[in-house]
C-alpha cells in the first residue's frame, strides 16, 4: 500500500527555521550538475542510459512530492502511551523494567504488520522519573537481533549511555544505573546499534522519557498526563502491499545520481502509533509534547487555521520566556513542548507544511521539502474545563550555558555519510574532551545534504545559526539541531562532568541512514589536562 499523490504546498506560511537566506549563487554546484547532466544524458535520447532511465527519472522524480490532504477522515482516537513510573526502592531509587519484542500491529486499516515494540508489539511506554531519582533499567532483549537502548538528551555516565558500545544479544540483559542529575525535559529512548539503528527505530523500538523536577512542578503549565499534557510521537512510515514496513527504498535514481540517500520518507503518517488520528480536548488549554520520531523526515508543523500556539520547552528544558509561534520545524529527534488554546466544541488540524530545509533542485523534492502532511485533528468538547494562563516568565528554565574568555573550539564538517572526512570505526576516538568545561563546537554541513546533529550525554546552547542569532525558538537547552545546508551553526557546548577514558559517547548526524552509514563520531571525557594521555583506541567493548 504505497501512495504518492501530488501536493499543492499551500500554506506554507514561515517555518521559524531562522537565519538561513537564500544562497543559490554561493553552493557548490557539483551535485546539481551531475543531476542535470544526468536528466540531459536520459531525457536527451538515451545517449548515456538510454530511454528506460528517462521514464525512471520522471517517475522518481515526480512521485516523491508526497501529501495525504483529503485522505483523512480522522477516525481513530489518538493512542497515549501508557505511564510506566517504576518501582520504588524505598531509598530515593526507581525502578524499570523494560522488554524489546516481535509483536503484530494494525497499524493501517486490514492490514497486519510485523512490528517490534517496547513491553508491548510497537513503541514503549512513557517512562517518569524526577530530578534526584536514581534510575535503574532492566532490559531484556528478546528480539531477534542484537540491539542497543539509548537514552537520548540524558547527562549520564557514558558506559550507560545506551550507544553502540552497550550492544545487548538476544536473549540477554543489560542493567544501566544513574542518577537523575537534570532540570525537567522531554527526552526519549531509542535503540543504537551501528548499522541497523534505521531499521530497529522503523520497526518500532522508541518512547518518551519526561523528567521532572520541583521548579516545572510549579511553572503553571498544563500537567496531567493524558489529559492536558500530551506525548506526540509523530513518525512518518512507507507501507508494502502485504502491510509490512519498507526499510530500505532505494531508487534507481538514488542509486545512480547519488542523491535522495536521506533514507525511507513515507507518505503515511502515524502519532504514538495511531493511523488518521483525533485527539479530544477538554480544558480550555493543552500542552502537546512534539516529538519528531522519524528517520529522515523533517516536519514543520502548524495549524491549518494558522492558530498561535507558545513554545515553553525545547529538548532540555523550559525556555525561560514563552514564546508565541505559528510555525515550528522539527527536524528528527528534536522536540518541543507548545501550549495550544481552543474553544468549546471547535476542531483544528495540527499540519506539516513544506518544511524549509535549505536545499534546492533536485535534492529538495527527494529529501521531502515539497511534502504536506495532516498529522492529527484537536476535537474540542462542548464544555472545557478553564485551564490557568501560560506565564510569562517560566520557573525552573536552565540558565544559559556561559562561554569562558577563550573557549577551546571543534570544527565538524558533515559531508556525504562521514564527518571532517572520516566513517565511524567504533574502534577510533576522534575527540577527548575536559570534563565540565564549556567549548564552542562548529558544525557545517555539505550545500546539498540535509542533516540534524546530536550529541550524547549533554545539552547545548545554539550561539549563531547560518551567521545570525538564533531565532527565539532556539534560545534554549537543546541536545540535536538542524544543521544550515552550506552553511554552519555554532553551538556553546557544556561537556559531561563524568570522566571515562575508555568509554565514548556519540555526536552524528540523526538523519538515521547517514548515521548507520557512518556520519558519526566518539568523543571521551577525562579529567581536564590529561587529554593528551587518553587513547585514542577502544580495544574492545561490552557485549551483554
Amino acid at each position: 500500500m504505497t501512495h504518492h499523490a501530488q501536493g499543492n504546498g499551500q500554506g506554507a506560511g514561515p517555518d521559524g527555521r531562522g537565519g538561513r537566506q537564500a544562497r543559490g549563487e554561493k553552493r557548490p554546484r557539483t551535485l546539481r550538475r551531475r543531476l542535470f547532466l544526468t536528466a540531459s544524458g536520459v531525457l536527451g535520447g538515451g545517449v548515456l542510459l538510454g530511454g528506460a532511465y528517462a521514464v525512471n527519472f520522471a517517475s522518481v522524480y515526480g512521485d516523491r512530492k508526497m501529501t495525504n490532504l483529503g485522505t483523512l477522515s480522522f477516525a481513530n482516537k489518538v493512542r497515549i502511551p501508557p505511564l510506566l513510573e517504576g518501582t520504588s526502592d524505598g531509598s530515593g531509587g526507581r525502578r524499570f523494567t523494560l522488554t524489546a519484542q516481535e509483536g503484530a500491529s494494525e497499524l493501517i486499516p486490514g492490514k497486519q504488520t510485523p512490528t517490534w515494540g517496547v513491553n508491548g508489539a510497537f513503541l514503549g511506554p512513557t517512562l517518569r522519573a524526577r530530578r534526584g531519582d536514581r534510575v535503574s533499567v532492566h532490559f531484556t532483549n528478546k528480539l531477534p537481533e542484537t540491539t542497543t537502548m539509548h537514552w537520548h538528551g540524558m547527562h549520564l555516565p557514558a558506559v550507560n549511555d545506551g550507544g553502540p558500545h552497550q550492544s545487548v544479544v538476544p536473549g540477554a540483559v543489560w542493567r544501566p544505573e544513574w542518577e537523575i542529575v537534570q532540570p525537567a525535559s522531554t527526552l526519549w529512548y531509542h535503540p543504537h546499534p551501528h548499522g541497523q539503528t534505521a531499521d530497529h527505530v522503523s520497526r518500532g523500538l522508541a518512547g518518551m522519557f519526561i523528567l521532572d523536577d520541583d521548579a516545572s512542578d510549579g511553572a503553571g503549565l498544563p500537567g496531567r498526563y493524558g489529559v492536558d499534557d500530551i506525548p506526540l510521537i509523530l513518525q512518518d512510515r512507507e507501507f508494502n502491499d502485504d502491510g509490512s514496513i519498507e526499510l530500505r527504498n532505494v531508487s534507481t535514481l538514488e542509486s545512480f545520481a547519488g542523491v535522495g540517500n536521506i533514507g525511507v520518507l513515507g507518505d503515511t503518517i502515524l502519532v504514538n502509533g495511531t493511523y488518521d488520528p483525533y485527539l479530544r480536548v477538554t480544558t480550555t488549554l493543552v500542552r502537546l509534547r512534539l516529538m519528531n520520531g522519524s528517520n529522515a523526515r523533517v516536519f514543520n508543523l502548524g495549524f491549518t487555521d494558522n492558530r498561535e500556539f507558545t513554545l515553553v520547552a525545547l529538548e532540555n528544558g523550559l525556555v525561560a520566556k514563552p514564546v508565541p509561534l505559528r510555525r515550528i520545524q522539527l527536524a528528527p529527534a528534536e522536540r518541543a513542548e507548545v501550549v495550544v488554546a481552543v474553544e468549546p466544541g471547535e476542531r483544528t488540524v495540527l499540519r506539516s507544511f513544506p518544511p524549509d530545509i535549505g536545499v534546492g533542485f533536485p535534492t529538495k523534492r527527494l529529501d521531502g521539502g515539497e511534502d504536506t502532511f495532516d498529522m492529527i485533528e484537536l476535537r474540542a468538547d462542548k464544555r472545557l474545563t478553564e485551564s490557568p494562563p501560560v506565564p510569562d516568565r517560566l520557573r525552573g528554565a536552565p540558565a544559559p550555558i556561559e562561554l569562558p574568555d577563550s573557549p577551546r573550539v571543534r570544527r565538524f564538517r558533515l559531508s556525504g555519510t562521514n564527518i571532517n572526512g572520516k566513517k565511524m570505526d567504533m574502534e577510533r576516538i576522534d575527540e577527548v574532551c575536559p570534563a565540565g568545561r564549556v567549548e564552542v563546537w562548529e558544525v557545517e554541513g555539505n550545500a546539498d545534504g540535509v542533516h540534524s546533529f546530536h550529541i550524547h550525554g549533554l545539552s547545548f546552547n545554539v550561539l549563531q545559526y547560518a551567521g545570525n542569532k538564533p531565532a527565539a525558538h532556539l534560545v534554549g537547552a537543546k541536545d540535536t539541531v538542524y544543521v544550515p545546508p552550506g552553511d554552519m551553526v555554532r553551538l556553546a557546548v557544556a561537556l559531561p562532568d563524568y570522566t571515562d577514558e575508555k568509554k565514548p559517547y556519540m555526536f552524528h548526524c540523526h538523519q538515521l541512514r547517514h548515521e548507520d552509514q557512518g556520519m558519526m563520531g566518539q568523543f571521551t571525557v577525562v579529567k581536564p589536562g590529561s587529554e593528551g594521555d587518553a587513547p585514542r583506541q577502544i580495544i574492545a567493548y561490552a557485549r551483554h
